[in-house]
């Protein structure tokens, strides 16, 4: 375990990047570095900060104590309820159970995509950061649905380049809490990290670009299914933008769920499911589209939901 850090920046750091800054401090690899930013372990002035933001000579950095025990380390773990969907010699799709994240990364320390794909023996691109190799898209620790992972690296570039030029479909259902007004909509309002809570964005001025479409598929006494596609793919997007207009998704307590509707419905997460994934294969140029059903838990609220 690493101690908890406090002092003034050196004059030495004034403008450097804090991932570069922090790598050198603490003795660790800029991606640990970098981790430790994402996940609201440095601040600045009593301010998180991100890996790119730069150090002020003299301002008072903390560095929270964390594991330093190769925390981004890729460990084979079998996971028994994650299925595969699509695979061939350049791709796979997965169908990914919540409680398990897209990779490793500071301070969590259970299932990861890339341990459960090395359990199975199914070899992945060696491209990107040695915690992210092959990681073309990330869900939420909490989300549950499909997730492509590529195993080529010309496979890996491609992708990489059609999630950023976004012909990639990407749709997913929610249950959000009320009714919506209009019935479907679009969310156009940036997104960044939150200013006063770790691990939570928000909307604000000085955040990155976001746009989130929805359309309402059904509708309950005290929520509403819809229906969403994002045009981009920010951090927790699907999560904020509906918080922010007061309709946070059915068992987000993080994001203003209300948690007496969350125990009735016997929900632990936020209910939101990536349904399905559309894209052109990235080498044979065949236009998939592949589909993914509710997971027990989440199949379970809207029964709840249905009867009352």
């Amino acid at each position: 375990m690493n101690e908890a850090k406090s002092f003034p920046v050196p004059d030495s750091f004034d403008g450097v990047r804090a991932d570069a800054a922090i790598s050198k401090i603490l003795g660790v690899s800029r991606a640990v570095a970098a981790d430790l930013c994402s996940e609201g372990l440095v601040k600045q002035d009593g301010k998180v900060i991100d890996k790119s933001a730069k150090f002020r000579a003299g301002a008072l950095l903390e560095i929270a104590a964390f594991e330093n025990k190769d925390p981004l380390q890729v460990l084979p773990t079998l996971v028994s309820d994650l299925a595969i969907v699509f695979q061939d010699d350049d791709l796979v799709v997965i169908d990914k159970p919540a409680g398990v994240a897209a990779h490793p990364s500071v301070g969590w320390d259970g299932p990861t995509v890339p341990g459960a794909l090395l359990a199975l023996g199914i070899p992945v691109s060696t491209s990107g950061a040695a915690e992210r190799q092959g990681i073309v898209q990330r869900l939420d620790v909490g989300t549950s649905g499909l997730m492509m992972v590529a195993k080529s690296e010309l496979a890996y570039s491609r992708l990489k380049q059609a999630f950023r030029d976004r012909i990639v479909e990407k749709t997913y259902h929610a249950v959000v809490q009320g009714h919506l007004d209009p019935l479907a909509g679009t969310f156009d309002a940036p997104i960044g990290r939150h200013p006063k809570a770790d691990f939570k964005f928000a909307v604000m001025n000085e955040g990155k670009h976001a746009v989130t479409h929805y359309q309402t598929l059904e509708m309950f006494p005290a929520a509403t299914m819809v229906e969403v596609d994002l045009e981009t793919g920010r951090t927790h997007q699907i999560r904020v933008h509906f918080s922010a207009f007061r309709h946070p998704l059915v068992g987000d307590t993080m994001y203003g769920a209300d948690p007496k509707l969350a125990d009735k419905l016997g929900l632990v997460r936020q209910w939101l499911h990536a349904v399905k994934l559309s894209f052109d294969h990235p080498i044979s140029g065949e236009r998939l589209t592949l589909h993914s059903n509710y997971p027990p838990d989440l199949e379970h609220a809207l029964e709840v939901l249905r009867a009352h």
